[in-house]
């Protein structure tokens, strides 16, 4: 009887220990962090076509007919600096889950190029390039895996998805008109927009984070994300000559200022239904859109580009 009651105030006394230690390593059920990443570019593609130029680097010869020499632009907008807010619960020790909010703003992209082409009689070159950007607000949440504190580290591991919930691409494109001394006689500018249609992507990271405190941390974590975003419309929202808006004006250079001329809706399929003077027999040689539909969008074969990248995140964590 002695015996039982000894084993039975040990498995107590045993029992009382174990929940005091697991209370004592009980880790932190909620935490926030605060944090700056910069990416580098990975998994390139070749860029989509631009309003009909294709994403190459031409060169022409002094009479702006012989191609002297071209190269194909490609690359990824996963290039650029985003800065980070995210909450965290941790289920026990080792299991949590995580919910990021993003904002990143990629590097400008070179996305094609054109030197000394011959464009009209007179006659006149044009030389331009067309340059991308990025900008993005995403959800990212995902499974955090705790791979226990030591001497104040905690690595983690974790895995999850990119949920874009704005964003778009910005395409600037700077072109000199010259005549044949050099003489630049016309300079444009005209900004498109592309807004994208819903994706999701992939993420996954390794890091660490360390103590300075009872409540605060500072982590450091390695990210890389992969995700591929489709045009849904493209927007023509300024275009210039020589500083001044031509944007609703027909011009030598850009004789369709109709609404059709800056707007875009993109398709999967183009067909004889589709306004696009590929595909439709009312069009004219100084005009892209079907002149009988002027008030419409122009339809374009959808594009997409990808936002690939490895990024490198610092910053600082709150425990509760």
């Amino acid at each position: 009887m002695k015996k039982n009651l000894f084993l039975l105030g040990l498995l107590v006394c045993s029992i009382a220990t174990m929940a005091q230690t697991e209370q004592a390593d009980k880790p932190e059920s909620w935490y926030f962090k605060l944090g700056g990443s910069y990416f580098i570019q990975t998994a390139a593609t070749d860029f989509p076509i631009i309003s009909g130029t294709l994403p190459n680097n031409d060169v022409y010869a002094a009479d702006g007919t012989t191609l002297v020499s071209r190269e194909a632009n490609h690359g990824s907008f996963g290039q650029g600096f985003r800065s980070t807010l995210a909450a965290g619960y941790r289920f026990n020790t080792r299991l949590g889950v995580e919910m990021g909010i993003n904002y990143y703003v990629g590097n400008n992209e070179k996305m094609a190029e054109t030197t000394h082409r011959l464009v009209a009689a007179g006659p006149t070159f044009v030389s331009g390039k067309a340059e991308g950007r990025i900008r993005a607000f995403d959800l990212s949440p995902a499974l955090v895996l705790f791979l226990g504190e030591h001497k104040g580290f905690e690595p983690y591991t974790k895995v999850g998805v990119i949920v874009p919930v704005h964003g778009d691409l910005t395409i600037e494109t700077n072109r000199t008109y010259s005549n044949s001394t050099g003489t630049p006689i016309l300079q444009t500018f005209s900004k498109d927009v592309v807004k994208p249609k819903p994706t999701v992507g992939f993420m996954a990271a390794i890091g660490t984070s360390y103590k300075l405190g009872k409540n605060i941390s500072v982590f450091a974590e390695v990210e890389y994300r992969n995700f591929t975003v489709h045009g849904d419309t493209k927007e023509t929202e300024v275009y210039t000559e020589n500083g001044v808006d031509k944007l609703h004006t027909p011009t030598t250079f850009r004789p369709d200022a109709s609404y059709s001329a800056s707007h875009v809706k993109y398709v999967d399929k183009l067909t004889a239904n589709s306004n696009h003077y590929l595909f439709n027999p009312n069009t004219s040689t100084a005009v892209t859109t079907d002149t009988t539909r002027p008030d419409d969008e122009m339809n374009d074969i959808s594009s997409y580009v990808g936002i690939s990248g490895l990024g490198l995140t610092v910053g600082l964590k709150y425990s509760l």
